[in-house]
């Protein structure tokens, strides 16, 4: 009779470590896409840099962005959690407080870009 191990602790996928992988690659090349346009832009006050970022290509692309942060944010906090607080109660209320504060930094960026 094998024994079947439950689940634990933030190893249990093959799915959150590609979300990782994938966000994080997300997140890099937009960073270079993004620098690269603002080194041929180069935009110097207010007006040249409100102009380029209300492109909508640049306004996509920073949000998706934010989203792809906000994902890998979220993913690596719970696993940190969930590695090292043995506590139910005090990871649950971390991992609540990460939501929390990740969804008001969301909807920040998201009132300011649309």
């Amino acid at each position: 009779m094998a024994v079947k191990k439950a689940p634990v602790g933030a190893h249990y996928g093959l799915r959150d470590w590609l979300v990782q992988r994938i966000s994080a690659l997300v997140i890099v090349v937009a960073t270079l896409i993004l620098f690269i346009a603002l080194l041929v832009v180069e935009p110097q006050g207010f007006r040249e840099w409100h102009a380029f970022v209300g492109q909508i290509w640049v306004r996509v692309l920073l949000m998706l962005t934010i989203l792809a942060l906000v994902w890998h944010a979220f993913i690596g906090a719970r696993d940190i959690f969930m590695d090292y607080l043995k506590h139910d109660l005090l990871r649950l209320f971390k991992i609540v407080g990460v939501i929390i504060y990740l969804l008001i930094c969301l909807i920040w960026a998201a009132s300011i870009l649309l």
